[in-house]
């Protein structure tokens, strides 16, 4: 009988906090910039230059540690992490081991099985981004852009509670919800601006002792650490079968090939020669700075989907949806705000705006179109000055342009004609050049009214109310 195996994962998340300057000095943090131009002494390493702590970093840190429920360190400090690798500069990195930020927290998550488990959180420490290396295949060399070189992170450091791929992406999904919620950042996996560091070992299933552990680095999408995750823990339990042992390393994992390989043997703390930096002083957290911080907290998803239930009349599939991304929220209650009712404006974003963001590949903070624009063109079809697929026609240029929905109904000459007249002229001539339909109609089949209200829509070039030309046939051919 094969023995049963259980898994035990910790994660190591990094976050790319969204301040507009570096931690330690003046420089942008806007992302994709041209190598190099977003660089200055300090966070390049020169000898003599020295850091001075940005205090929006500390506000994001501390902010993000009261939202998971973590102790905040009255009196923290900044270490030195020495270590030589070519986009480091300094040759350290400034981090926090002895004394970071926020220590002892942890978030609720719901578990494959329908029930809830808490995930701790040992700690989350502020620290600086290294530069990124560019390996130029072509030329058979490696360059280096010192633009994210100082670019502020928080680590969150999760207690080893998951134990599977489902408990994983459940507890990166409510940290990323937070964060964003918060705006300490986007969560961007695609751009690193959050990344993940998988540490997963096996053990028997009924022991308490933990296996030795492996490090997966490079995961930047929650499709990859689920392959990941299943990937090294089918390698480490076919090695342990086969008699051998795991060795404790860092892996990089291969999506594309869809397995990892070894990087190097696992550091011990001591490897680092961790001392306090000399150039920082210590941070102190008094109550008021908590107070503000406190008080600044928002309104976080489960309480704002409770309120939505309350509020607004729309299905709960509807609030799960729009309140999983901050940006769709906003954007909801700001059109709302401005008078649209709260079911057509959930229609609208569950329907157009996510088949759009799906075809486009745009992320929701991203969307180009403001909610007075949306609520504009909601106003537009409620009035009925346009049909839906005009304003579809007119939503798609507003994703992409956010143009004025008026403006462009006007200018386009897209508005529903107004003249009674015309309309019943065409619905007559239509009548008179489908008599097989109308017999059809007249016998019962009411599928043919669809084909002549789609003959009298194309004849007046979309510039119809639907509902309007299906009454207006019946009366006709009632008449006949």
């Amino acid at each position: 009988m094969s023995k049963q195996y259980e898994t035990v994962i910790g994660l190591e998340v990094h976050v790319e906090l969204a301040t507009k300057t570096k931690i330690f000095c003046g420089c942008s943090t806007a992302f994709g910039a041209e190598p190099n131009t977003q660089t200055c002494p300090v966070c390049t390493g020169m000898p003599g230059s020295l850091p001075v702590l940005n205090k929006q970093v500390l506000e994001y840190a501390i902010a993000v540690g009261l939202a998971t429920n973590c102790d905040i360190t009255r009196y923290a400090k900044f270490d030195r992490k020495n270590y030589f690798y070519p986009d480091n500069p300094q040759n350290y990195q400034i981090s926090q081991l002895y004394l970071p930020i926020c220590r002892n927290g942890g978030v609720e998550i719901e578990t494959e099985q329908g029930g809830r488990k808490v995930v701790g959180i040992h700690e989350i420490h502020m620290e600086e981004d290294a530069g990124k290396l560019i390996h130029d295949e072509w030329e058979d060399c490696s360059l280096v852009d010192y633009n994210r070189s100082g670019v502020p992170l928080i680590e969150i450091v999760s207690e080893p509670d998951m134990r599977n791929a489902e408990e994983v992406i459940a507890y990166l999904e409510k940290l990323r919800l937070v964060i964003q919620y918060l705006g300490a950042s986007d969560c961007k996996l695609q751009e690193g601006s959050m990344r993940a560091d998988v540490n997963l070992s096996v053990r028997e299933a009924g022991t308490e002792a933990f296996g030795t552990r492996t490090e997966m680095k490079n995961l930047n999408s929650f499709k990859a650490i689920t392959r990941a995750i299943e990937g090294e823990t089918e390698r480490q339990i076919d090695l342990i079968e086969a008699g051998g042992s795991v060795v404790q390393e860092t892996r990089r994992w291969d999506d594309a090939k869809g397995e990892s390989y070894a990087m190097r043997s696992k550091e011990d703390a001591q490897d680092y020669r961790y001392f306090p930096d000399p150039d920082l002083p210590p941070i102190s957290v008094d109550e008021k700075m908590l107070k503000e911080i406190r008080a600044r907290q928002p309104e976080f998803r489960t309480e704002k989907m409770a309120r939505y239930r309350e509020e607004f009349d729309i299905p709960d599939y509807d609030i799960e949806i729009i309140t999983g991304e901050k940006p769709l929220a906003d954007l909801f209650e700001a059109a709302v705000a401005l008078g649209a009712q709260p079911k057509k404006v959930s229609n609208w974003i569950m329907g157009e705006t996510l088949r759009l963001m799906k075809e486009r590949e745009v992320d929701a903070s991203d969307l180009r179109f403001s909610p007075e624009h949306l609520a504009k063109l909601i106003g537009l079809t409620d009035t009925k000055q346009i049909n839906s697929s005009v304003a579809k026609e007119v939503f798609e240029v507003m994703f992409e342009e956010n143009v004025d929905p008026e403006q462009y109904v006007e200018e386009k000459g897209l508005k529903i004609a107004g003249d009674e007249g015309a309309l019943k002229k065409t619905v007559e001539e239509v009548i008179a050049a489908n008599p097989q339909s109308v017999a059809d109609y007249r016998s019962g089949k009411e599928k043919a009214i669809g084909f002549l209200v789609g003959q009298t829509m194309k004849a007046m070039k979309g510039k119809a109310d639907p509902g309007a030309v299906n009454k207006l046939l019946k009366e006709v051919i009632q008449k006949l």
